[in-house]
């Protein structure tokens, strides 16, 4: 299967500050990629870099078949990229937003005119198009966004955090229609700090001050995963969390919600263990059992295991 995005050793620094470190992945076309990890991580970075807009310090990255350090203008030409702060203008119609950027990418005005129909149907927009982008919601700027972007009919989409700051109901909507898209074969690179996105994609790719920590489908870096993961719903969590942290069992434990997630070699056999301590130091046990890892689970056990690597820990 051709790639549409191949990275060797991709590097980019800010004076002393590394922002992408040797970065190599690949994205296929087409699937949905999803580059995940926290603020400063480099997602923003390496978007800008395949999107040509970012120079590499050092190494190599190709865009459907183009070299963004010598070709970036062939790169822009057959992409969509859409940026954390993508620019709407918020006293044009959603109408005249799309007709503008139609006009930016050079569509013809015949083709311009049915492009825009077929996009404001596909985002569900059509009844809002004579409304200024200033008074939409949030969640409809994000899809008036990127229908701006599919205005030229890219093959690839680089989406940075799209659904950042939207609610749910939003975030839901948005990603039914980058499933439609890939269903039409366009590729999607999207970067994103939600754990629970990750599960959406078809691959995904853990990042971390720069450094691709790991990468692979859901159920592929799930096999990876060294470790099992015991759900304790203990009262009070918070208190709790610190008296199974110390325990030699344990490995990690992070709340989650108001559960608590205890990192162990062995679920079953830490069991009883855990279960007696909690009961001697006066916690309300409600439930211990194992359960299968969530891509936070994951994202923090390769973390853990890179800087074992490095001696960071």
């Amino acid at each position: 299967m051709e790639n549409a995005i191949e990275t060797e050793e991709l590097t980019r620094t800010f004076g002393a500050v590394v922002a992408v470190d040797r970065l190599t992945f690949h994205v296929r076309r087409p699937e949905i990629f999803g580059l995940v990890g926290p603020d400063g991580s480099g997602k923003t970075t390496t978007l800008r870099m395949l999107a040509g807009i970012l120079a590499p310090t050092s190494g190599r990255a190709r865009v459907l078949g183009y070299d963004v350090a010598r070709q970036a203008e062939e790169v822009k030409a057959r992409i969509g990229y859409m940026s954390q702060r993508f620019s709407l203008y918020g006293d044009l119609t959603v109408h005249e937003n799309l007709d503008f950027f139609g006009e930016i990418f050079q569509v013809p005005r015949r083709e311009r005119q049915e492009r825009m129909s077929e996009l404001l149907e596909f985002a569900a927009l059509s009844p809002f198009r004579n409304r200024r982008a200033e008074y939409l919601s949030g969640g409809m700027k994000q899809k008036l966004a990127l229908a701006c972007t599919l205005i030229h009919r890219p093959q690839l989409l680089l989406l940075d955090e799209p659904t950042t700051g939207v609610d749910p109901v939003a975030r839901r909507d948005f990603w039914s229609i980058l499933y439609r898209l890939l269903g039409q074969g366009v590729t999607i690179l999207v970067s994103t700090p939600y754990m629970d996105e990750a599960e959406r994609c078809n691959r995904v790719g853990f990042l971390s001050t720069g450094r691709l920590l790991i990468a692979g489908t859901p159920q592929e870096l799930k096999a990876a995963y060294p470790y099992e993961v015991l759900e304790v719903r203990v009262s009070p969590a918070g208190q709790a969390l610190s008296l199974v942290r110390g325990l030699p069992e344990a490995i990690d434990a992070q709340m989650f919600g108001e559960t608590l997630h205890l990192v162990v070699r062995d679920a079953r056999a830490a069991q009883a263990p855990v279960q007696q301590a909690l009961q001697r130091a006066g916690f309300q046990l409600q439930g211990l059992r194992p359960i299968p890892p969530g891509m936070e689970d994951l994202f923090m056990a390769f973390l853990r295991l890179a800087r074992s690597r490095d001696g960071s820990v």
